[in-house]
């Protein structure tokens, strides 16, 4: 397979003068990475991602995507709703696609690495069973590309200590661990993520609204490169500016109403039978009211459940709200269990065939590690002669 990067996405529209906060080439490093995300600028993301949207439906062959997870435990509803779904559609749609394992990534906020090996094959065949086709997207480990991780080095020279230590995740991961000391990896996450993206000459990354700041400093982080060291034609940057893609996946709570996490006990993981299924479901928190409404503000619970049970079944919320009327909680989570499980099915029934056999999992991710070293290669390769650091 071609080492060589996308060709440039399509032309787009002229840019929208940019606000204060907005980075660009005469913002310093403070300005270019605030704290948040302004509303204005949400905007033009949005906008913006709606324009790719729509070139990606007309030629999908300008874009080459990023996308990836830790393996910190075993994929879950949520994850399968809020963005796997969305990359198996961009996959369909015909985006050359790059998944990372992060598995580095691990030790940024924890102190060993737990079962990496069955996590990160357990990570592995949920991504096969869920329909990401691995001859048509390279799905590799952090580990087992040098030459991405070799790009920390420069691109550790492009920023700064208080820049790093402004971005919004490096905060939250910091208190998330009670203000221990900060490791220099956590520290420096933002940029092992520029990392991910650039090494491939990715343009393109699927993220949340909260995710805005890290995918900016990797836009930071490509034109600071170009300004100092670049190439003697400048009208071809080393490093395309990512843009990012805003998820528009739902965001779907615990069966306990708050946020998805197994340490909780509230996920239905894709990986479980359908009885236990039906018991996690079973134990999921409604209301009082037995009349069944789709009322997200007053009755958060009722409507997660009516929208996990939509958006499986290609049903309107609000509809199966009607439908299911005076039948009350039993009723609700009867609807709900049916759509997961029916929806849930072939992909369990793919995964328990990957995961009896072993070695096609080895074999896939061989082959993804082999083809993402070998874009790696080229990308060093290339860094090292813009930098006049190749001596042969």
């Amino acid at each position: 397979m071609t080492t060589a990067p996308p060709p440039a996405p399509p032309a787009e529209p002229p840019a929208e003068p940019q606000d204060a906060g907005a980075p660009d080439a005469t913002h310093g490093a403070e300005d270019a990475l605030a704290d948040s995300i302004s509303d204005a600028s949400l905007r033009r993301s949005q906008a913006r991602s709606a324009q790719i949207e729509a070139q990606i439906a007309i030629d999908p062959s300008g874009f080459r995507m990023l996308t990836g997870d830790r393996p910190t435990g075993n994929l879950h509803l949520g994850h399968y709703i809020g963005t796997l779904a969305n990359r198996v559609r961009l996959q369909n749609l015909g985006l050359d696609t790059f998944v990372v394992i992060a598995d580095y990534q691990v030790i940024t906020d924890r102190d060993s690495v737990g079962e990496m090996r069955e996590r990160v094959y357990s990570l592995l065949a949920d991504y096969l069973a869920i329909g990401l086709d691995p001859t048509r997207t390279t799905i590799f480990t952090h580990s087992a590309i040098p030459e991405l991780n070799q790009l920390m080095l420069p691109f550790l020279a492009l920023v700064t200590d208080s820049e790093l230590r402004r971005n919004p995740t490096v905060k939250a991961e910091l208190e998330a661990t009670g203000n221990r000391p900060m490791s220099g990896l956590l520290l420096t996450y933002p940029v092992h993520q520029a990392a991910d993206i650039l090494f491939c000459k990715g343009n393109l990354v699927p993220v949340g609204k909260d995710q805005l700041p890290h995918l900016e400093q990797a836009r930071v982080v490509a034109r600071r490169f170009d300004e100092r060291f670049g190439r003697a034609d400048k009208r071809r940057p080393v490093f395309p500016a990512p843009e990012a893609l805003l998820s528009s996946g739902a965001n779907i709570l615990g069966t306990d109403g708050t946020k998805m996490s197994k340490s909780r006990g509230n996920v239905i993981e894709l990986g479980m039978s359908a009885d236990e299924t039906t018991k996690r479901l079973k134990r999921a928190v409604t209301d009082s009211d037995r009349h069944i409404t789709y009322d997200p503000v007053n009755r958060p619970e009722v409507a997660n459940l009516l929208l996990m049970a939509g958006l499986l079944a290609d049903r309107d919320p609000a509809q199966l709200a009607a439908e299911i009327g005076d039948g009350g909680g039993a009723r609700l989570k009867a609807v709900v269990t049916e759509a997961v499980n029916e929806h849930l099915a072939p992909i369990r029934a793919r995964r328990a065939e990957l995961v009896a056999d072993p070695g096609h999992l080895r074999d896939v991710l061989a082959d993804g590690n082999a083809r993402a070293r070998e874009v790696a290669a080229a990308t060093l390769d290339e860094v090292r002669t813009a930098m006049a650091m190749n001596y042969a």
